[in-house]
């Protein structure tokens, strides 16, 4: 298996020329003083080595030995708590922290890439830290200043984790099913009653204290998702001092035995008169843990990323090395008894699929990443825009970036032939691991559902408007450009498309209520494929005036022709899809399934 080298050429592609980062933060009055490509480019730095060195060389033994749940007492892998501490005394639990409590306030356009590689070394690991980064989150928009207080700086530094305890055994998409009761105390506390399952690191070893976000419901809660309250509800309890006290009552009650990211701790969780405080307001839960869920949802997306990465770059050495049969045009390496795989067009085409959606993910997590600075960081109207940019394409980051990382595993996979099938090599790992990113923090269905319905049609497309824009801009701003045309052209074609089945489904929906969900998941592929299209313009437009003084700008350029020759042309057979309607779903009686 090849040793994880972070694509740092590729991070600082994006972040310093395609989308000049450091202008933004500039302009950004919270980012100014903090965030410059210097600091960026340390941090970058700093982490790769960290992911190549401490993360990566824990994740096969981490899979074999899994996590152990004894007598309520969770253990993680050998090795993950030296790792976790050394990722603590980092600071890294703080990169992306409010500097009022200890954080380093840093922007997501680099925790996005941050993230990635963390994700690429050890999926398992990372979903430590990010369900607490998650936590802190919400925990900062919308706890009162004294929760703000005593919690974050010690989540921030990592000696207390986070976690999010939203799922029941009978409850996982439609949570106002939740049964998790709230009884008011007189103190102002809640005594919390309830069970919750695939709880992410609901208990585990390495660290001091784990606070739990939990949603409940109190007794005269009106029916159904209005009446779900949000609390905090730490393992163990804190002292006014804010030091450590008796243990609460909340217990992990088994862990899950699972396909893959073995060394993450997937908890049952029974809460027994536990005692939590409110977050936010009384029934207004379940917004304040979409705070926490949205981020998640992005960084579920990472995860899908950050393993295609690994597994191309696993496929990439491989086809390099491995020898069978001789090219089609002839011996390419004379002196051997064949050619390496990689002269043989199929694996070819493998590897720049590859290469192609993994580019256009790490694209648009930076240019979502975007977005979400201004939505922080920002002021009137343009925050305003980035707020709906952002509501619309986390699905679409979610998804997308995983169901495509699905594909680029099983690629990565197919490389090695029957290696690949075999645990030293690493790649099934990889599909193991990757899998549970399409089902968890909201299933892949669910996504497209929230795309079309939510973010599509219950505005009338205002949503999707503000992106056509921006693609258009960028269209109108190089299409004069001739060395442009190969991609211009077929991106305003395919923008027409996309805009064209965007106002057939608004309305198919008016007349019926079926026309969403039947579409949603076609249409949340086309639209990936039409903002990868949109990712790889932008690439090529920095690229392609610099492919004469180095290489790696001809990759892209290639990677660019590959993606729009091959790839593109998916959104045609997505969009016929769409346009069919809901009929030949629906009429079907369920008997004759």
């Amino acid at each position: 298996m090849a040793e994880y080298k972070a694509p740092l050429r590729e991070m600082h592609f994006l972040l310093h020329e395609v989308f000049a980062a450091e202008k933004l933060w500039a302009r950004l009055p919270a980012l100014a003083g903090t965030a410059d490509r210097e600091t960026a480019d340390a941090i970058l730095e700093e982490m790769a080595k960290l992911a190549a060195n401490t993360l990566e060389p824990i994740n096969r033994s981490g899979d074999e030995e899994g996590c152990h749940w004894n007598d309520g007492v969770v253990t993680t892998p050998k090795g993950f708590p030296e790792a976790y501490a050394t990722f603590c005394e980092g600071g890294w639990g703080a990169l992306l922290g409010n500097p009022e409590y200890g954080g380093m306030g840093m922007p997501k356009m680099l925790g996005a890439q941050v993230e990635e590689m963390i994700n690429s070394a050890n999926i398992s690991f990372a979903l430590y830290p990010v369900l607490t980064a998650g936590a802190c989150l919400a925990i900062d928009a919308h706890g009162s200043g004294e929760l703000k207080q005593r919690y974050l700086p010690k989540m921030y530094e990592g000696t207390w984790a986070g976690a999010m305890d939203l799922t029941e055994p009978h409850a996982g998409t439609d949570l106002g099913m939740i049964r998790t009761k709230a009884e008011p105390r007189e103190d102002g506390s809640y005594a919390i009653t309830g069970s919750k399952i695939f709880i992410t690191g609901g208990d585990q070893d390495l660290s001091e204290n784990i606070i739990h976000l939990v949603l409940a419901k109190l007794p005269d809660a009106p029916a159904g998702p209005k009446g779900i309250s949000l609390f905090l509800v730490p393992k163990v309890l804190v002292n006014e001092d804010g030091s450590l006290g008796e243990r609460n009552a909340v217990h992990c009650g088994s862990i899950e035995h699972k396909m893959g990211i073995k060394a993450s701790a997937t908890c049952a969780m029974n809460f027994d008169g536990a005692t939590g405080w409110l977050v936010g307001e009384v029934n207004k839960g379940l917004a304040a843990m979409f705070t926490m869920m949205n981020y998640e949802r992005l960084g579920v997306g990472i995860q899908g990323l950050g393993a295609s990465e690994r597994s191309y770059q696993n496929a990439r050495e491989y086809a390099r090395e491995r020898i069978q049969s001789r090219s089609p045009a002839g011996p390419q390496a004379p002196d051997k008894a064949a050619d390496p795989i990689v002269v043989h067009p199929d694996v070819r085409r493998m590897l720049l699929t590859q290469k192609a959606l993994i580019g256009g993910a790490r694209a648009l997590s930076t240019y979502v990443a975007q977005w979400l600075d201004i939505a922080k960081f920002g002021e009137g109207e343009e925050k305003r825009k980035a707020e709906a940019l952002v509501a619309l394409l986390t699905p679409v980051a979610k998804a997308f970036f995983t169901d495509k990382g699905l594909e680029c595993t099983v690629l990565g996979q197919q490389v090695f032939g029957g290696h690949g099938y075999i645990r030293e090599w690493g790649q099934e790992q990889l599909v193991r691991d990757v899998r549970i990113t399409q089902i968890y923090e909201g299933t892949n269905g669910i996504q497209a559902l929230d795309l079309v319905g939510r973010k599509t049609v219950a505005n009338g497309g205002a949503f999707f408007e503000l992106f056509a824009a921006d693609v258009q801009a960028f269209i109108d701003a190089e299409i004069d450009r001739e060395d442009m045309a190969e991609f211009v052209q077929p991106l305003a074609a395919e923008l027409q498309r996309l805009r064209g089945t965007t106002e057939n489904l608004l309305a198919a929906a008016k007349d019926d209520p079926h026309a969403p969900g039947a579409a949603s998941v076609e249409y949340l592929h086309l639209f990936g494929h039409v903002a990868y299209a949109y990712m790889w313009a932008r690439a090529a437009a920095v690229a392609l005036p610099k492919t004469a003084e180095d290489s790696f700008y001809s990759g892209q350029v290639q990677t660019a022709r590959f993606f729009f020759a091959r790839l593109l042309p998916q959104a045609r057979a997505l969009a016929a899809s769409v346009e069919a309607g809901s009929a030949t779903l629906m009429d079907i009686g369920e008997e004759l399934f």
